[in-house]
């Protein structure tokens, strides 16, 4: 048997008053997800644990099986897997987004998706700047990067900034968690102080302003941890080998704590307009080639947190002509048996441009077993089906039917 994970980030959301009270995935067009809503079994899958905020951190470890309880050390050190940074002991890593602060509020959390180019640019100057034995920044991809300190203390209370468009970024700086960690607040409210002040005139930004464009005149640090103590998904399930395909790097990091192959599609940019195409041949090559795949699509997340319904629609419209379609034809024809499991991590409603912590629902797909009784997929259809409410490890055994 082979295991593919379809993951559409965000997909879920609340019925809209003007998609005639559907959700988006009520709304959208989508043949081969509802076919293969009819051909599998549905379910809810609580994916937040109690006490957790509703991050894709925490949501994917979920997915995955993993207590996150136990296994999870913040989003940066995650993401250093990707991007092939170590974390030593005595080093702490978090997540670093470049931000657009508009009249002392934060107008976004992406600088209005500003270009890899751009953001390395600006990192750069800003090692150059602020970089020391103690601290350094570490580019990745648009938006989304790196920073490491030594000794940082990790108990310090962080917002992450796609939570609170439109606050005072002042009302939502890093605060100390406990006393310990009141030098570490210190030190990271500094960087981000001292970063507005270079970043604010930098040309890059300069040329961004000139074109209509968000400028990225402020870092934003938030997901601290240490290194974590993950086991493979390979000691955990019954599979040898396996891969992971996303064009965000908090995805591929978890990936590859999980032992599996990150693999790159050129063009994946975690939006709308990603190589879907591009990531189907890829996830149906790796899955010729082993036994699991996890294939992650951001761009459905991207549009809720943009507010935007429309786009949200056609995001999932795209996964669903462009990714799945492609997918289930070809795997349709092979002669070995597969399992094709798909869901979001987590909703981000459109009204709330932010995460919540409700049961998203899942389709698993067996080609050699026949479905239940629910026919189409979305956030109220997936209810009726046969596994209910499952929360923790249990959509990975029953995934892999254990």
């Amino acid at each position: 048997m082979k295991y593919i994970v379809i993951l559409g980030d965000g997909m879920a959301d609340e019925p809209i008053e003007a998609l005639g009270n559907k959700t988006p995935l009520q709304f959208a067009d989508t043949p081969n997800i509802d076919k293969l809503a009819k051909q599998g079994k549905s379910g809810m899958l609580k994916t937040i644990p109690a006490g957790f905020s509703p991050g894709s951190e925490i949501a994917n470890l979920s997915v995955l099986g993993y207590n996150v309880a136990e296994v999870f050390e913040g989003r940066g050190s995650l993401e250093a897997a990707s991007m092939g940074v170590e974390i030593l002991p005595g080093e702490m890593a978090m997540r670093c987004n470049l931000i657009c602060i508009e009249n002392g509020k934060i107008k976004n959390h992406s600088a209005g998706h500003i270009s890899n180019e751009e953001a390395e640019e600006l990192i750069q100057y800003l090692n150059e700047n602020l970089a020391n034995d103690t601290v350094r920044f570490y580019p990745g991809v648009s938006y989304r990067h790196l920073l490491k300190i030594k000794n940082g203390n990790k108990y310090v209370d962080c917002t992450p900034p796609h939570d609170v468009p439109g606050t005072p970024f002042k009302e939502v700086m890093i605060k100390a968690g406990v006393p310990e960690a009141q030098e570490t607040v210190d030190l990271l409210n500094n960087l981000i102080l001292r970063s507005q002040e270079l970043l604010e005139n930098h040309p890059v930004n300069i040329k961004r302003k000139a074109e209509g464009k968000d400028p990225a005149n402020s870092i934003w640090p938030w997901s601290p941890g240490y290194k974590p103590k993950m086991k493979k998904l390979s000691e955990l399930y019954p599979i040898q080998s396996g891969a992971v395909i996303s064009a965000v790097d908090l995805i591929k990091g978890i990936g590859v704590y999980a032992g599996l192959e990150p693999i790159e599609v050129e063009g994946a940019t975690g939006l709308y307009n990603t190589n879907y195409e591009g990531k189907a041949r890829a996830a149906i090559d790796a899955l010729r080639k082993g036994d699991f795949v996890y294939l992650h699509i951001e761009a459905s997340d991207e549009a809720g947190h943009e507010g935007d319904f429309n786009l949200k629609v056609k995001t999932i419209e795209y996964l669903d002509k462009r990714v799945v379609k492609p997918i289930t034809e070809e795997l349709q024809t092979w002669d070995e048996p597969v399992t094709i499991a798909l869901l979001p991590d987590h909703p981000t409603p459109c009204r709330l441009k932010t995460h919540t912590s409700d049961p998203v629902p899942f389709i698993i797909y067996r080609s050699n077993e026949k479905g239940d009784e629910v026919k189409e997929y979305d956030e109220f259809s997936a209810g009726k089906g046969i596994y209910g409410l499952l929360k923790g490890n249990e959509f990975m055994k029953v995934l892999f039917g254990q």
